[in-house]
């Protein structure tokens, strides 16, 4: 990654209130890029966004809803982007599953409106749309998914992700490629990282049942996932908008970013390694009926490794040990934007 590309970029970042928007605009800004965020409230009384005072290191900040065209469009106006990273969703498997409609329309009509908005504006030069590994038509199989596997979804989060990634390409060959507008979807695995106090979420709840003394209930020890730290992928976006800004649409397309596959381990694994540490959690299944998930998600990065250089830097070990990291230091009430600048310099330097 060139460091020195973004320096002066103006950058609209959707979703910065969000854990892993919240991660790329703190990269983006000690980088030296001029960050305008948009982004509906922090998700929840503890974020990223209000422990970092993310906002001090934002040139704009607007809290609005990717529903509302106008505003996103004057917010887009005012920032004047280089380049535009598309986060903004709502994330959650098992609340999709509760609020199907708060799902299906921000992920996918929400992307429709960025898009929508972005080709109105000559500034714009590169747009990277992140959706989600759990796109794909998953049979369970053992082989990881590559970019060009058939999209799908049984659950609403998982469809509306499959759709936003439709949604892409559709402008993509309809309206940005003939404007110059360079347009690709990414698509990571389970990220974790410090700052991520999300409900229903094994490494936050984990991280809660220890601060607690509580006992934790594991849906479905026995699922696979691909498990990255969170500056894993963020480091894939930007290699690639730096790409598609640079050497324009032989890389507007779709993207896989996961770890290495022997860091594909099941839900059991993880909440062992969390609370094997100086704290330590007692963890059960959970007894009563959850709706459907995956027992299985593999993916193939191959293509971002051949052809961008991109590779997994940290193992899933170091991945969970600077997440807890992370935590100790918020506990211990120290200067969390210091903390997250220090561990970006330390994975950049790897």
């Amino acid at each position: 990654m060139n460091a020195a590309f973004w320096s002066g970029k103006s950058i609209f970042l959707t979703g910065h209130t969000g854990f892993k928007g919240g991660w790329l605009a703190h990269w983006l800004s000690e980088l030296g890029a001029t960050v305008h965020g948009y982004s509906l409230e922090p998700p929840s009384d503890l974020n990223f966004f209000t422990e970092t005072k993310l906002v001090e290191r934002l040139q704009s900040s607007t809290i609005g809803d990717v529903l509302d065209l106008a505003r996103l469009q004057r917010a887009l106006e005012s920032s004047n982007p280089d380049i535009v990273f598309h986060l903004a969703a709502q994330s959650l498997v098992g609340e999709s599953y509760k609020n199907p409609l708060g799902t299906l329309a921000p992920n996918i009509m929400g992307t429709a409106n960025l898009l929508e908005a972005c080709r109105g504006f000559d500034s714009v030069s590169a747009i990277v749309n992140v959706t989600s590994d759990k796109c794909y038509q998953n049979d369970e199989r053992l082989k990881p998914f590559r970019e060009t596997a058939p999209l799908g979804g049984r659950d609403p989060y998982s469809a509306s992700k499959a759709c936003s990634e439709m949604v892409t390409e559709a402008y993509r060959r309809s309206f940005l490629a003939e404007r110059s507008i360079h347009l690709a979807s990414v698509r990571a695995g389970n990220v974790i990282g410090g700052g991520d106090w999300a409900e229903d979420r094994l490494v936050p709840d984990c991280l809660r049942a220890i601060d607690n003394g509580e006992i934790l209930s594991v849906r479905s020890p026995n699922a696979v996932r691909p498990w990255q730290h969170v500056l894993e992928p963020l480091s894939g976006y930007l290699m690639l908008a730096e790409k598609l800004y640079t050497d324009g649409g032989r890389y507007a397309d779709s993207w896989n970013f996961g770890p290495d596959e022997a860091d594909a381990k099941p839900v059991a694994w993880i909440a062992e390694r969390l609370s094997s540490g100086s704290h330590s959690v007692h963890w059960t299944k959970a007894i009563q009926e959850h709706p459907y998930e995956a027992g299985i998600l593999l993916l193939d990065s191959s293509k971002a490794k051949s052809l961008l250089g991109w590779a997994p830097r940290l193992g899933l070990e170091d991945a969970i040990n600077k997440t807890v990291e992370w935590h100790e230091a918020w506990r211990s009430k120290l200067n969390m934007a210091a903390v997250t600048s220090q561990q970006i310099k330390d994975y950049a330097e790897l």
